[in-house]
This record gives structure tokens, C-alpha cells and sequence, in this order.
């Protein structure tokens, strides 16, 4: 008889929730939306596990009764001071399994690192940075981009705006940038721009990173060092997280997950030399794989399963179910 296991990986725009049994095999896949309770709140959170775990459960074709393992790699869990509230929201769902909570840079760490520990540069809409050493000693970034963790598509945009913005008043160089955002908003100049901006009829968040990759794939210098500023300031977080756990001496993988490393492989390239100047043993992987897959292999070691042997096995189904359902691979936001 087989033995089933659940992950979950709630970030800020989707949750997903992969059942898989004790061979390997990806059975069952679900998504909700966003349910980090930053956003949404604890209810929130506990209506998409909700909406998450039943499609997973009816994709496997089981009752979560049949749950003996569960692994939950939250976006927004960052205290102690979370974990209780965070619980009583999964406990809503009525799993009599034993289970795990992490933060959801974890869950990417365990899906892309192959001995399971290492180091996780989260980048999608902001930027985050976990780390767990061979024990489970945690190191870790507060999360939050206010506090200077600040390289994520929302955070590159805005140093591109501050850019246009020197260039205008002539306190910077002129860059390519301004025509690009002039475009990209459909106004007739920089100024209207800069007054749409400032008056708030203007919003350009995140989605409009690509704009900056572009133009600096173009030449354009000003763009092209924002590229190398936020991949110094991810190495940066990395090195944080190496010095807390006392990883400079060791070879590791530092798992690269999100969307924003897909925007130009200079981000990667710059990472690499600021990293490997503090440890010159870290290996960057990028994460290929859903981050949920970290948590199924947290939830087999919830069970007292070993999942080392199956991780292999559950990364190859884990693509086929996703292809399958005739949708991208779920990433990191």
C-alpha cells in the first residue's frame, strides 16, 4: 500500500500544492492565489491552502486522510512570533499528518540543492535569502527591502526611474532608459512621465524589470549597471548568509530561484564573482525545477522518510504533471 506526501509553496501571486507517493511519483497538482498573509491575512492564507489542496488531492485521487507527510514552504513567514498563527491556519485543513512549516526561500534550497542544504537567492518581485548548514541551523535575511534586501524586479525598476529622473534634471548621465519608460507607459514625453509618476497617475512596478534587461542588453551603460547593482547586492545577501552559517571554507550549491534571474545572465555572472570572493567554494545552481518540490521532500522527512533516493524521481514526474496540466513551472516570486 502506498504512502502519500504533501508540499505546499505559497508565494506572493500563486500557491501550489503537489501530492506525491513514496516511489516518487507526482500524482496530484494544485493552485490557489496569493497566500502570503503580508497580503491576505491568516484567512486568506487558510482559503488557498484550501483551494490548493483539493485540486492536488482529486488530480491523486486520494483523501487527505491518506496525507502522511507534509511539508509547507510559506512566502511572509519570517518570526518565530508567525508560526502559531500559521499553524492554526493549516490546521484548518484538517491533516492528521505530521507536518513542517518554512519559510519558502527553504523550500526552493531543498528542491535545487542536491545534498539539501546551501544557501537560496529568492528574486521575483522583491528578493529574499535563506540558508540551512547540514544540522538545519538556520542563517537568513529579515525579508524586507526597506531594511537595504533590495535587488528584486520591483527594487531594479525604481533605481531605473531614479535614474531617468538624474538624467532629466541633469544630475546623472543621459541613458536610453527615459524613451524606454516613455513607451512602456504611453505618454509623449519625460515629463509627462515624471509627472504621471509623481502625481500617482503612473504605476510601474516589477513587471516592467524586462525594460531595464532590455536596454541594457543594448548597451545602454547606466542600465547595464543597474544589472551589475543588483547582482552584487544578491551575491551581498548571499555572503550574509554564508558568514552566519560559516560557509567560506566549504563547497555548497547557493540556489538561484525566481524569475528575475531569467531577465540577463550578467545577473548570474555578477553574483558569481561577488560570492565566490568570500567562498570560493560555492556553486550556483539555478533552480529548474517547482520550488513545492521542497516541500514534498520536507513532508517525507516529516514521516521519518529519507528522501534522498527519491528526489530524483519526484523532479522528472514533478515536470511531466506540470507539462501535463499545460502549465509553467512554478517559481519563486
Amino acid at each position: 500500500m502506498s504512502a502519500y506526501y504533501l508540499g505546499v509553496d505559497v508565494g506572493a501571486t500563486k500557491t501550489h500544492a503537489l501530492i506525491a507517493d513514496d516511489r516518487g511519483r507526482a500524482l496530484g497538482l494544485g493552485e490557489g492565489g496569493s497566500g502570503n498573509p503580508e497580503g491576505v491575512g491568516y484567512d486568506g492564507l487558510a482559503r488557498e491552502l484550501q483551494v490548493a489542496l483539493q485540486e492536488a488531492l482529486t488530480g491523486a485521487g486520494i483523501s487527505r486522510s491518506e496525507v502522511v507527510g507534509a511539508g509547507f514552504g510559506i512566502g511572509g513567514y519570517d518570526w518565530p512570533s508567525q508560526r502559531e498563527p500559521m499553524l492554526e491556519a493549516i490546521g484548518s485543513l484538517g491533516l492528521r499528518a505530521p507536518l513542517e512549516i518554512v519559510n519558502d526561500a527553504i523550500s526552493g534550497l531543498l528542491a535545487g540543492a542536491e545534498e539539501g542544504w546551501g544557501v537560496a537567492v529568492v528574486a521575483g518581485t522583491s528578493c529574499n535569502c535563506w540558508g540551512w548548514d547540514r544540522e538545519r541551523r538556520a542563517g537568513r535575511m529579515t525579508g524586507f527591502s526597506w531594511l537595504g534586501e533590495a535587488a528584486g524586479g520591483g527594487e531594479l525598476v525604481l533605481k531605473a526611474l531614479q535614474a531617468v529622473a538624474l538624467a532629466w534634471t541633469w544630475r546623472g548621465p543621459p541613458t536610453r532608459l527615459t524613451q524606454a519608460f516613455v513607451e512602456l507607459a504611453d505618454v509623449q514625453s519625460v515629463e509627462d512621465l515624471l509627472e504621471g509618476l509623481t502625481l500617482g497617475r503612473i504605476y510601474l512596478g516589477a513587471d516592467a524589470a524586462p525594460v531595464v534587461f532590455r536596454v541594457a542588453a543594448g548597451g545602454d551603460p547606466v542600465a547595464h549597471g543597474l544589472i551589475l547593482w543588483a547582482g552584487r547586492e544578491l551575491g551581498s545577501m548571499a555572503i550574509g548568509v554564508i558568514r552566519q552559517l560559516g560557509f567560506e571554507a566549504l563547497s555548497f550549491d547557493v540556489v538561484l530561484a525566481g524569475s528575475f534571474f531569467n531577465g540577463s545572465p550578467l545577473l548570474a555572472e555578477t553574483m558569481r564573482e561577488t560570492i565566490r570572493a568570500e567562498a570560493p567554494g560555492a556553486r550556483l545552481v539555478r533552480l529548474h525545477v517547482p520550488p513545492v518540490v521542497g516541500g514534498v521532500l520536507l513532508g517525507m522527512e516529516q514521516a521519518g522518510l529519507d528522501p534522498s533516493p527519491l528526489r530524483a524521481p519526484l523532479i522528472q514526474s514533478a515536470g511531466k504533471l506540470l507539462q501535463k496540466a499545460g502549465g509553467g513551472q512554478p517559481s519563486a516570486d
